[in-house]
């Protein structure tokens, strides 16, 4: 078991943002993990297995502190567990919960989410699953937008806040400790327009909820793009969203027309270094959409500084390493559920 947290922090921001809890079940005997796994949280609730139990339960949990919020990430894949979790009868904490179940594809892609889930841990509650992990972010109990126990979530926006959680998450391995303000504040904002919609609240909302936007175009432009009716008004009736809007959430990419293109080169480009692919470079530049070869050829030079045959001729150099961060950068740090008892995370405004 690891914990670990961030000693660079003192230089203005600069360090990156950290994990103020990492641990996991692989240090404890097979036999003892689900116990382990179960006192993570035991200030919180009380997790209960509905199976006999196993031989091991590898878990994973993570914790970022995001100003007065902090958001979980739990991973268990494949422990086969159906398990009920239930809030404790006498709290010590009283902080609200929004939390997504994830399920790992069968395929190997990305974790599907599930539903939504919002409870108060002051209130009764329990919920039973069969997951491979989940998201949860925690808010102070004085959430200017979570007063009711029952508070009802439409779909349209709940859908909105799972997206949300899940690029948050993906997005924090690269911000630094001066963006978790920033972070807070935006993702207040956001639950702001989805809890309680209004003009302001909305117009208030409106860089991350277009994030969000351009993570489902994303999604949608990597599955059609060798699709040929793949276009902006396309996209437009998909994400059910005005052109004007799309353009100016794609403007800072040099526009959507042009992320399509770039899209497209780079899989050509992909598929040009495959020295299993030796079909000819006008046949791979007509299947992601290129008709005419020269068009082609001039305009992967522009995008790469070679054309197509020398980047097949040379092969393309590229790492897909992500930036990993030296041990020197982390020490020691508590169990996440300490952090609401000693003020860390903070009941602020």
């Amino acid at each position: 078991m690891q914990h670990d947290s961030n000693i660079a922090g003192k230089d203005e921001g600069q360090a990156p943002l950290t994990r103020v809890v990492d641990i996991d079940t692989s240090a404890a005997p097979p036999a003892e993990q689900f116990d382990l796994y179960r006192s993570w949280n035991a200030n919180l609730g009380d997790v209960t297995l509905l199976r006999e139990k196993f031989n091991s339960f590898n878990a994973h949990q993570q914790v970022w502190q995001l100003g007065s919020l902090a958001l979980m990430s739990l991973d268990y894949r494949g422990t086969g567990y159906r398990r009920r979790w239930t809030n404790k009868k006498d709290p010590v904490f009283d902080h609200w919960i929004l939390s997504v179940p994830l399920t790992v594809s069968d395929n190997g892609g990305p974790s599907i989410p599930g539903q939504l889930h919002w409870h108060c841990l002051a209130a009764p509650y329990e919920a039973e699953g069969e997951d491979d992990g989940a998201l949860a972010l925690l808010l102070p109990r004085d959430f200017a937008f979570s007063q009711p126990f029952d508070l009802a979530i439409r779909p349209e926006m709940a859908a909105l806040i799972v997206d949300y959680l899940q690029l948050l998450h993906r997005s924090l391995p690269n911000r630094m400790e001066r963006d978790a303000e920033h972070i807070a504040v935006a993702t207040t904002t956001l639950l702001a327009a989805c809890l309680a919609p209004s003009r302001d609240h909305l117009v208030e909302a409106e860089g991350p909820i277009n994030g969000v936007i351009m993570a489902r175009a994303k999604k949608l432009i990597a599955a059609q793009l060798a699709k040929r009716d793949l276009s902006p008004e396309k996209l437009c009736r998909d994400l059910n969203i005005s052109r004007s809007r799309l353009y100016r959430i794609f403007e800072p990419s040099g526009g959507i027309s042009n992320y399509i293109r770039r899209q497209r080169l780079l899989r050509t480009r992909d598929i040009l270094s495959d020295d299993k692919d030796r079909r000819s470079i006008s046949l791979i530049a007509e299947e992601w959409g290129f008709m005419d070869p020269s068009t082609y050829s001039r305009t992967f030079r522009r995008e790469f500084g070679m054309t197509p045959k020398e980047a097949r001729e040379t092969g393309w150099l590229r790492t897909n390493e992500a930036p990993r961060l030296s041990a020197a950068h982390f020490a020691a740090g508590p169990p996440w559920s300490s952090l609401l008892a000693s003020g860390d995370i903070a009941n602020r405004s």
